[in-house]
């Protein structure tokens, strides 16, 4: 089979062990096709870990940008949310195969995998860009965090509501008393901001979305804006409040600190089957008539 992925990684659910372990059968039968194809298979480490999988050779998650042509990832969205930021300045692509809940971005069915991976190695696929965001955390004048994110960045009350004055460009919005505010990239849409009642973007729209969660004002609505613009969220009142990164990683935050939220400059590429139509996926997952 002539391929442009010559080292192709594989990555499972390796967040929790017994969920890879379920799939460890899917996970092995990937990688001797594919082997069998003449392509150098490695396995993240703590799949293979986890998975108790010998028989290939490993790769962390922090080296793969170095060793692969294609990424894998066999799971759910967060797996793939995690494969993403960890490879957030490469250009590797990567392919979802869904074993978990929704599969918004994980979009090959496991039963299909094998059928589904062999178009996709012989050019049969759709090539996506995705944008990320990139947000600091300015406390006392001093960047104390930067992380990046592919679906939100969530700043979330405790048990009482956080007070967050808003600007964009440097133009004052509004101050807003709500549980917290969700920052989403189109692709994130689809996740916590569609739960806390924002819209759903298309994945191609140079847009950001701003969707409060439940604010004490039921006239403070979810905005939309272009991606360029640069936001600062400025906690004015809190209690306890925490700022979250795709719900992965975490800072309490405190009073005073200031959250700079700008489009990053990486983006993700996924690969998609030929026929993958982002409008099916969402009729399909959201049982839509």
């Amino acid at each position: 089979m002539q391929t442009q992925f010559n080292t192709i990684v594989i990555i499972g659910k390796f967040m929790r062990e017994s969920a890879v372990q379920l799939m460890r059968k899917d996970l092995v039968d990937l990688a001797q096709h594919l082997q069998a194809k003449s392509i150098q298979v490695l396995f993240e480490s703590r799949t293979a870990e986890h998975a108790q999988i010998n028989d290939f050779k490993t790769v962390s998650l922090d080296d793969i940008d170095q060793r692969a042509d294609l990424v894998i990832v066999m799971g759910g969205d967060g797996t793939m949310l995690s494969a993403a930021r960890a490879l957030k300045k490469s250009s590797v692509p990567l392919v979802g195969i869904n074993r978990g809940h929704f599969g918004f971005l994980t979009d090959l069915r496991a039963e299909e995998m094998l059928q589904s991976v062999d178009a996709i190695l012989t050019g049969e696929h759709q090539t996506e860009a995705r944008m990320m965001l990139n947000a600091s955390v300015i406390r006392g004048g001093k960047t104390i965090l930067q992380d990046h994110a592919f679906n939100d960045i969530v700043l979330k009350s405790g048990l009482r509501l956080i007070e967050l004055e808003v600007t964009i460009d440097g133009k004052f919005i509004h101050k807003q008393r709500a549980d917290g505010l969700i920052v989403s990239t189109p692709t994130g849409t689809t996740a916590y901001a569609l739960s806390a009642g924002g819209p759903i973007l298309h994945p191609g729209l140079d847009a950001i979305a701003l969707v409060p969660i439940c604010p004490h004002t039921l006239s403070n609505r979810p905005l939309t804006v272009n991606s360029h613009v640069k936001i600062e969220i400025a906690v004015v009142q809190v209690d306890h409040a925490a700022i979250s990164f795709d719900g992965q990683s975490q800072l309490d935050l405190a009073l005073g600190d200031c959250v700079r939220v700008e489009r990053a400059s990486e983006s993700v590429t996924l690969l998609h089957p030929r026929e993958y139509c982002y409008y099916e996926m969402l009729r399909n997952k959201l049982n839509w008539g």
